[in-house]
């Protein structure tokens, strides 16, 4: 797997606003932000997209799962909030590190688009 730039904000070499961090993953403000709350938490050990995970990270993503519905009460999102994993190019993923994409703080539309 190539380097990426979460690679980079789990070393330190990128700031980031840290909402949660543990030995098994960051979670952190997105630059771009999508809606008045949008926290990416990522897994320390790199995964490069949703496809790419086996049996054997079962554990790990519902960690993410856990840290993510953590961060949205912490934060306040007592109205509701969405998770959103993207994978693969036509999926909508622009980094090539699996990351959760926790949005709120508005009402959100569907079908996302």
């Amino acid at each position: 797997m190539a380097d990426t730039i979460f690679g980079r904000i789990i070393r330190r070499e990128i700031p980031a606003r840290i909402e949660h961090e543990d030995d098994l993953c960051l979670a952190f403000h997105d630059v771009a932000p999508q809606a008045p709350v949008h926290v990416l938490v990522i897994p320390k050990r790199p995964i490069v997209s949703l496809a790419e995970a086996g049996p054997d990270d079962g554990q790990l993503l519902g960690h993410l799962v856990v840290v993510a519905t953590e961060v949205a009460r912490k934060l306040g999102l007592a109205d509701g909030y969405r998770l959103v994993v993207n994978c693969g190019r036509d999926g909508g993923q622009s980094v090539d590190h699996l990351h959760v994409h926790l949005l709120g703080g508005r009402r959100l539309a569907w079908p996302p688009g």
